[in-house]
């Protein structure tokens, strides 16, 4: 193994061209994030015909560039103007937009790129040493356990909710319901869809994403234009103190296992795991509280999380050939193209190239970190422009995003009506994150159940029967029944004060 790390090593310090494919895939994959609508997803499939012609270094360290550099971009906006790139940075946009509006966006974007790095460059490397023992982990995985991780996912919505939990639990419901809405998972017949042809294939979740954060606050926005607001932005400091870097290191270690074993599970994706990640840091927390109004914390669980699924996500792809989400699945292809078979023969048949392509992605999270660092003092501007000029152009890219999913008017018609929702639910405070965690882990858990039922001839024993199904489910009771318990604890405090 040494070898191989240490031949890796030598070939892509060997290979410029490799290089500067790593430089030029991350800096696409930065701007397509940050854009709202445009995935990290859509920015692989768009770059992979161009990979076609090149070396297998080159054109997989291009994709993974534009994978790496995508995942870590939906944090610009989302921190600078609520409006979340990526599913994945809505749960950044918690205490990354709060932190911005108090004047700290840049340590806010600071704190955002060294966490992405840090996640991102520890799951390679657990990726590189550990790959064949968590490929045996996620074949553990089947429905029940799916099931049990997506239970787990929804019972977050008890942490997201804000102030108030029954609202926090409403919302979560009106997600649940409208990823009902669609195609049955099992059966195949139409739900819900109103007769709506568009309807068929379910909600469209990123325009509901983009309208919920971003086309409510610009109507928000709208409704204050002549509240004169000028907010300060401090962006001396980038980095975050020492003593501020200390108090994340265990968040970052946490939330870096947290999701690159999310990732290693098919079909779980960087969106599951940084809202997970965001709930298991506010749950080790001492400020609890503090969580959702601007905490350095709650930002770089997120981003650790999210770009830790990366490296998990090629786990099950290289040892198994099994993409464990849907960039992934692109980039399975673009290995069968190159004819490289993933599995565990791949190591064994073309170990120097496997190792090159590892040190190359540790490479392009370095040259991710730099950009990130050098360029956040720059982002943090754009809270500086007048709101009558930024308004609009929020406006602009919330059109243009739900428009490119598709290439369909009913996606921007879907957002503008999710904008209005999310108007009227800031102003009545109704959080709008937990309708998106709802929309994302709905579908799975139902899927699941189902598959799990059908697995047990519709024996509920198959969920409490397993070890890591029952362990899930009880840690989904405990998440979500600690708020409640402890709200009606300090309510019988008061009375008896």
């Amino acid at each position: 193994m040494l070898d191989m790390f240490l031949n890796g090593l030598s070939n892509i310090f060997t290979d410029p061209f490799a290089l500067v494919m790593s430089i030029v895939g991350v800096a696409v994959g930065i701007i397509v994030g940050a854009l709202p609508g445009l995935t990290a997803t859509m920015g692989v499939a768009l770059v992979l015909p161009l990979t076609f012609g090149m070396e297998p270094v080159a054109g997989l360290l291009l994709l993974s560039g534009v994978y790496f550099g995508g995942v870590y971009g939906g944090s610009i906006t989302a921190i600078l103007l609520k409006t979340p790139g990526t599913p994945a940075a809505a749960a950044t946009a918690l205490d990354g937009y709060a932190l911005a509006q108090k004047g700290m966006a840049g340590k806010a974007l600071g704190v955002a790129t060294l966490s992405s790095f840090t996640g991102g460059t520890l799951s390679i490397v657990i990726l590189m040493f550990l790959s064949p023992i968590l490929a045996n982990i996620a074949l553990e995985f089947s429905a029940p356990e799916t099931f049990a991780l997506a239970v787990f996912g929804l019972s977050i919505i008890a942490s997201i909710s804000g102030k108030s939990l029954v609202k926090g639990l409403i919302a979560g419901m009106v997600g649940l319901l409208l990823a009902m809405v669609g195609l049955d998972p099992i059966l195949g017949f139409p739900r819900f869809t109103g007769g709506i042809e568009q309807m068929v294939n379910g909600v469209p979740f990123i325009p509901i994403m983009i309208g919920l954060f971003a086309a409510s606050e610009a109507f928000k926005s709208l409704s204050e234009m002549n509240v004169k607001e000028k907010v300060k932005v401090k962006i001396e400091k980038i980095l975050p103190s020492w003593a501020e870097l200390r108090r994340l290191i265990p968040t970052l270690l946490r939330s870096t296992g947290l999701g690159t074993f999310i990732g290693i599970i098919p079909g779980a994706g960087a969106d599951i795991a940084a809202f997970v990640s965001y709930n298991e840091a506010k749950r080790f927390s001492k400020d609890k509280d503090g969580f959702g109004k601007g905490k350095i914390e709650g930002v770089s669980s997120c981003e650790a999380g999210a770009n830790a699924c990366t490296g998990g996500a090629l786990v099950p792809l290289l040892t198994l050939g099994i993409p464990g989400d849907a960039v992934t699945a692109v980039m399975l292809g673009a290995l069968m193209v190159q004819g490289l078979q993933p599995g565990p023969l791949l190591f064994k048949n073309n170990g120097d190239l496997v190792y090159t392509l590892f040190i190359g992605m540790i490479i392009c999270y370095a040259i991710m970190l730099l950009m990130g660092l050098f360029a956040s003092r720059y982002f943090a501007r754009v809270v500086e422009i007048p709101r009558e000029i930024l308004t609009p152009i929020i406006l602009v890219l919330c059109i243009v995003g739900s428009y490119a999913i598709n290439n369909s008017f009913f996606d921007v018609i879907i957002m503008a009506v999710a904008g209005v929702v999310g108007y009227f639910m800031q102003k009545y405070d109704f959080p709008a994150s937990p309708i998106v965690l709802a929309l994302i882990l709905g579908p799975m858990a139902e899927s699941q159940f189902r598959r799990a039922l059908a697995l047990s001839n519709g024996s509920y024993d198959i969920f409490y029967t397993r070890p890591i199904p029952l362990v899930l489910l009880l840690l989904s009771a405990i998440t979500l029944l600690t708020p409640i318990v402890k709200a009606v604890w300090q309510q019988r405090k008061r009375a008896y004060q």
